[in-house]
């Protein structure tokens, strides 16, 4: 295992100070009973902190829409309950020496494998889950309005309820990467477009009011990628121009940090421009923005996480590829996911050198919040 101390570098960026480089990923937990996170919820996060995790990404937490979640454990980020208890939440990981940010999230038409439904009709761009796939409504313009007012409100509870930060949740086929995503996205009005850059007007007009809300310092992170969860192959980009169009006005829009989502961080964007340990999609998405960049993709362990939902274990798993990036300057920050799940002592036994302590991913962990 190689020196690791690149890890452990801290990090600032305005109001947002780490102590390390280590990010916890969001993870769908759901397992917050009628949307209201409690004192478990609590203690899970400050486990976390508690084990050396420099930022806490919660899981993705839904906007004040009808039909805003996929799941009914989901936890909103709206109303006097659900923000009393993120406050709670954010107060034990301050208390534990951590900083946190919730994912502010809408699942779209976004289907679920125990097909349960919201009370509401799901929404999307077009009305369709993927393409050539109807599901549920087409939004209307009253629709996007509300839901970027939405965004803005959840943005002013983030900061209100003390967190130090907010990622905007615009991957993996959700909401917002709808109306990036040609397939799901025919709209012939402002919103929709032949580009990617004009299927962002949606993403763009969420920043801009979020920003308003919070202000010029408070840093604003977004998650985006290429692969959804309706087609792992999809490509909203193919080349560095597409990705500069993509991702650099949502930049100049008010994002300090893009959270580039791949399944594994290993793998170029773009291998045939500069080969097969090319530069990550983290990597290009700071090369071409100057923003800030955080990666993510099976960090510690053998294999993705698209596995674990099959029941499929995962062994620990060298940081030597890792750390190589990240001494290169590639990109700022790395959340770690399932490691995170099964040892929330994982950042301190990596400080520490204990590599032989750390564990396997086991998917049993995934039914419970401890």
């Amino acid at each position: 295992m190689s020196n690791t101390d690149i890890l452990f570098q801290p990090f600032a960026l305005k109001t947002l100070k780490l102590a390390n480089r280590i990010v916890m990923a969001p993870m769908t937990r759901n397992k917050a009973p009628a949307g209201i996170p409690g004192a478990a919820n609590a203690a899970y996060y400050s486990k976390r902190a508690e084990g050396g995790v420099g930022l806490i990404l919660s899981e993705g937490t839904v906007v004040d829409r009808p039909a805003s979640r996929n799941l009914p454990d989901i936890p909103f980020f709206h109303g006097d309950a659900a923000m009393a208890g993120w406050k709670s939440v954010a107060d034990a990981v301050h208390a534990a020496g951590g900083k946190m940010g919730p994912q502010i999230w809408h699942t779209g038409s976004t289907r679920t494998p125990d097909s349960w439904e919201p009370d509401a009709p799901v929404e999307s761009p077009s009305g369709l889950v993927a393409p050539n796939d109807p599901r549920g409504k087409e939004m209307t313009d009253a629709d996007i309005a509300d839901t970027i007012a939405a965004f803005a409100k959840a943005a002013l509870d983030a900061k209100n309820a003390g967190f130090d930060t907010f990622e905007i949740h615009g991957a993996h086929g959700y909401l917002i990467d709808q109306f990036f995503w040609s397939g799901t996205n025919l709209r012939t009005d402002r919103f929709g477009g032949k580009t990617i850059k004009e299927r962002s007007t949606f993403a763009r007009e969420v920043v801009k009011a979020m920003r308003e809300a919070v202000g010029q310092d408070f840093p604003i992170i977004l998650r985006v990628s290429q692969w959804k969860q309706q087609d792992f192959a999809a490509r909203l980009a193919t080349t560095p121009d597409e990705m500069t169009n993509w991702l650099a006005p949502l930049v100049d829009a008010g994002v300090d940090i893009i959270h580039a989502s791949q399944r594994r961080f290993w793998e170029p964007e773009f291998p045939e421009l500069d080969g097969d340990k090319g530069l990550n999609f983290a990597g290009w998405a700071k090369k071409l923005t100057g923003a800030a960049t955080i990666s993510v993709g099976s960090v510690g362990l053998s294999s993705d996480f698209i596995g674990a939902f099959s029941g499929e274990k995962s062994e620990k798993a060298g940081l030597d590829a890792l750390t190589e990036r990240m001494e290169k300057g590639e990109f700022d920050l790395i959340a770690v996911g399932r490691a995170l799940i099964t040892d929330p002592q994982w950042a301190n036994k990596v400080k520490n050198g204990a590599f032989d302590s750390l564990k396997d991913f086991s998917p049993e962990s995934l039914s419970e919040l401890v």
